[in-house]
């Protein structure tokens, strides 16, 4: 099966979205997603001027063999946009073997270790009441995991709230960097309440999950973490920068709180302190920016040592390719454990067609040979690359702080 041609394909039906094409000789063909929210056309330039001319020739069955070519052969290892162009091979070339064998990509894993993968949904309003409306809605529509996030008094913008109500809420929401105000101290005041809202009108039935999204120093994370044990979530979410994998210790120390942390990981050395020490609970780096499918299993395979579980990464700036392939893998990997989703718009399923579907809070996978998305490049001209990039973070006295 050698590789004959490989391209990239950028389109933004609502999101902007980098897309790699693997075609072999015999002309199957593998769709991988390199997408990195605010970074694509880096991406982009890396796949189109070292990694495809290095592509063409070898043969796409040595899936192995290719990802230590492209993360050895380097030099400079690891990294958002070296990681996430790996990834997009690696998700092409898993499509192109599974394809060969004529079979779904979880069987060539190694077959269902689940009939369906549980999903949460995020819950979002500007007060309190509104995100309670919001949890209904989604209970309504089967969940049985939601995320909740709400405006906090005193703060402008929050992350997770839309800006207006009834919008789907978008983070990278202006051409260059927007500036938002942070308060801690009005957040770790009010989030406390939002928790004790939700469990006096839902009861304890339903699993509560929040992103507090690296803005917390150690012990403000542990102050939250305590602070919301009444309430029993199901994990609490990037609660401090975790450069220093040591600040979870100290966050440990204090609650039992479940967390969780990882989608801005891409590699397995960024875990490897945390998971040792059994200081998180669940692994989130998406397989399209963890290297992909070949990468991403082997920390799937060192967290279920230490009981850690997975719970992917699965926003809207994610293609449907990488949501497809994720199901696919939660639906083999032993110590699965959630998966995040955010719908995509219907002109993304459009230009993406799949064969996963969800129904009652849960994804259910296809059966198509390989991970059963592929992509209508006609329709993809249709939505032209608009540039859109992450806000930035400033504390009221005008200090930038994390976003």
């Amino acid at each position: 099966m050698k590789i004959s041609d490989a391209y990239v394909i950028v389109t933004s039906p609502g999101r902007n979205f980098v897309t790699l094409k693997i075609v072999t000789e015999s002309g199957t063909y593998g769709i991988g997603d390199a997408t990195l929210n605010g970074r694509e056309m880096a991406v982009v330039a890396y796949l189109e001027e070292h990694v495809i001319p290095a592509l063409i020739g070898r043969d796409a069955s040595r899936i192995e063999d290719i990802w230590h070519y492209l993360y050895r052969g380097a030099y400079w290892r690891r990294g958002p946009v070296t990681m996430s162009a790996i990834a997009a091979v690696d998700l092409a070339l898993w499509d192109i073997k599974a394809k060969a064998a004529d079979m779904p990509l979880y069987q060539l894993l190694g077959g269902k270790s689940r009939e369906r993968v549980m999903t949460y949904a995020h819950c979002t309003g500007k007060d309190i009441e509104s995100c309670l409306e919001e949890v209904e809605t989604h209970v309504g529509l089967g969940y049985r995991a939601v995320r909740v996030q709400a405006g906090i008094p005193g703060i402008p913008t929050i992350y997770g709230v839309a800006k207006r109500e009834g919008e789907r809420y978008e983070p990278a929401d202006s051409d260059l960097p927007a500036e938002h105000v942070w308060s801690t101290e009005k957040y770790l005041n009010h989030v406390p309440k939002l928790f004790a809202a939700v469990r006096e009108r839902f009861g304890d039935e339903i699993h509560l999950l929040h992103d507090v999204h690296h803005r917390l120093t150690p012990i403000e994370a542990a102050r939250l973490g305590k602070a919301v044990e009444p309430y029993h979530l199901f994990w609490l979410e990037d609660c401090v920068p975790a450069e220093n994998q040591e600040s979870f210790r100290l966050i440990r120390q204090h609650t039992t709180t479940p967390l969780a942390v990882g989608e801005v990981f891409n590699s397995i050395h960024d875990y490897r302190e945390l998971l040792e020490n059994q200081w998180i609970d669940y692994i989130r780096t998406p397989l399209s920016h963890g290297g992909g499918i070949t990468h991403v299993r082997r920390i799937a395979d060192l967290a279920g040592l230490y009981h850690v579980r997975t719970g992917f990464h699965g926003p809207t700036d994610l293609s449907p390719v990488c949501l497809g392939a994720a199901i696919h893998f939660d639906t083999w990997v032993p110590n699965f454990g959630i998966q995040e989703h955010m719908p995509h718009t219907e002109e993304t399923d459009a230009v993406f067609p799949h064969d996963y579907r969800f129904e009652d809070g849960h994804f259910l996978v296809g059966e198509a040979p390989g991970h059963g998305v592929d992509i209508d490049e006609e329709l993809a001209k249709q939505y032209p690359y608009k540039r859109a990039s992450l806000p930035v973070n400033r504390l009221e006295d005008g200090t930038l702080w994390h976003w």
